[in-house]
């Protein structure tokens, strides 16, 4: 059973910064860790990836540049270091954990098994 906490959003102007962490309640062998954000009226869209043993990172077109996933395997910590922010990255940030024993990098929603309760980031124009 994984147990995940997601903490470090906010509102912030356009352009700024924000960190987002992911705690959780054990450690990720064979697991990915991902970074997801659901704005109002829309689906939930993958943002970024990390695995947990090799530290591997993905993103989705839409952040590659501005975003970057890492984690702190000591402390059981993801984290997403979000720059240049815009108003359309506005949403609902959830962390999540999915199996992936082959390195597959999932990306759908319907891949990851456990979520945390999400984080609100609000970039104002």
């Amino acid at each position: 059973q994984v147990q995940l906490v997601e903490s470090g959003g906010g509102l912030v102007q356009v352009g700024g910064s924000l960190r987002l962490s992911c705690v959780a309640s054990i450690t990720f062998n064979y697991y990915v860790i991902g970074w997801f954000r659901q704005a109002p009226g829309k689906e939930r869209d993958f943002v970024a990836g990390v695995t947990w043993n090799g530290g591997r990172v993905y993103y989705a077109n839409s952040v590659k540049g501005r975003f970057t996933i890492s984690r702190d395997n000591a402390e059981n910590t993801v984290y997403l270091e979000m720059n240049s922010l815009k108003p359309e990255d506005t949403a609902a940030y959830y962390c999540a954990a999915a199996f992936d024993p082959f390195g597959r990098r999932p990306s759908r929603s319907t891949e990851y098994n456990s979520w945390g309760q999400g984080t609100q980031v609000t970039v104002s124009s």
